[in-house]
């Protein structure tokens, strides 16, 4: 415990330090943004035994509060000391309408806000947070995944691949976020549990569809993983992320290279007025796909299919996020627009936790 009390010491003092708002930002984002030092102990909870998380989680979590709290009172401290200040030094024109200042004006955007509420969730079920690159190998985008050769989804019109090499392969940008569960087999040893958040990239362009967007894969690989977990896990994320109190699913038959069997699942809604509520109504909405890890893709990993099983899924962050938050189009996603992002997107230290709640 002695690391994290000499972090928050650290932390507490650079925040006391902070000479302005801009500075204090700083200590903010190096402790709490998503590359932060707190940041990076949340995401080892995911990979403790349930007593190493009895004892580290509640400290972790404790740090951060404690950050939290004196970062927003270093805030307020320094905004009243500058509104005196500006009270001594400026003559105001009262005629004038008050402007927000940058920091209160700046709005996390969806995508991220969605990232930290799926990671909050994941994060309290025992998952750690897995990343590759964006830049991929046929190999592991395809090959390792039970595509095989003359796969559709190979082709140039659903893939961006790079100019070929002296030897006539090609590297590719990832169509999926796949790549990183063959990575994550490749160097860890099971039992795995972990979550893939990420960008992706196919061709394809329309009001639901974008030549980039994002996914989140999960991936279970263990002695008795079976579909009867993957169903709990997954009902348990619909909860909590649309924050309702029962969802109900269906499964149904599908097919993807590298499950086996695969399913596809819809969510029970209720479609009224342009809107979609969750945990109500007679109608169905697909929301993800996912199955058991094919034995062939086990294999490529090198791991024994006779000896571990696992399952996988994966979804859409964007299609969540509008679904969630009743975003029209796609397309506005990415277009910059800072009246659209002033609307749609979340003020800076709301972070969602399953306790505070995952929407501000």
């Amino acid at each position: 415990m002695s690391d994290i009390a000499q972090l928050e010491q650290e932390l507490l003092a650079a925040a006391a330090a902070a000479a302005d708002e801009a500075a204090l930002e700083t200590v903010r984002v190096a402790a709490l943004g998503r590359n932060g030092s707190i940041t990076a102990l949340l995401k080892t909870l995911g990979g403790m035994t349930p007593d190493e998380r009895k004892v580290r989680g509640p400290a972790i979590n404790g740090l951060k509060d404690s950050v939290t709290a004196a970062l927003g009172a270093r805030r307020d401290a320094l905004k009243s000391a500058a509104l005196d200040a500006r009270l001594a030094t400026e003559t105001v024109d009262v005629t004038l309408p008050v402007r927000d200042a940058p920091t209160d004006a700046g709005r996390v955007h969806p995508i991220s806000q969605v990232i930290d509420e799926l990671t909050a969730i994941f994060a309290d079920m025992g998952f750690a947070v897995a990343e590759g690159p964006d830049i991929e190998t046929d190999d592991y985008n395809f090959t390792k995944l039970n595509f095989p050769e003359g796969h559709p989804a190979r082709e140039m019109h659903d893939t961006f691949y790079f100019p070929p090499k002296p030897d006539g392969s090609r590297m590719l940008l990832r169509t999926h976020t796949s790549p990183v569960q063959i990575r994550t087999m490749l160097k860890q040893k099971p039992p795995i549990r972990v979550i893939i958040p990420g960008r992706t990239y196919r061709s394809d362009s329309d009001q639901t569809h974008t030549p980039m967007f994002h996914q989140v894969e999960g991936l279970v690989i263990d002695k008795g993983a079976h579909l009867g977990h993957l169903k709990w896990i997954l009902e348990e994320f619909c909860k909590a992320f649309f924050e309702v109190d029962q969802v109900k699913m269906r499964f149904r038959p599908s097919y993807f290279p590298f499950t086996e069997p695969s399913l596809e699942v819809d969510i029970q809604c209720k479609r009224d007025k342009g809107e979609v509520r969750f945990g109500e109504g007679e109608d169905w909405l697909e929301i993800l796909g996912c199955g058991m890890v094919h034995s062939n893709v086990l294999h490529n990993c090198g791991l024994d299919p006779d000896e571990v099983q696992g399952f996988a899924w994966g979804l859409g962050i964007d299609r969540i996020a509008m679904l969630k938050y009743g975003m029209p189009d796609l397309r506005a996603f990415f277009e910059a627009d800072v009246r659209w992002l002033s609307y749609y997107g979340f003020r800076p230290l709301d972070f969602p936790t399953l306790a505070g709640g995952l929407s501000p």
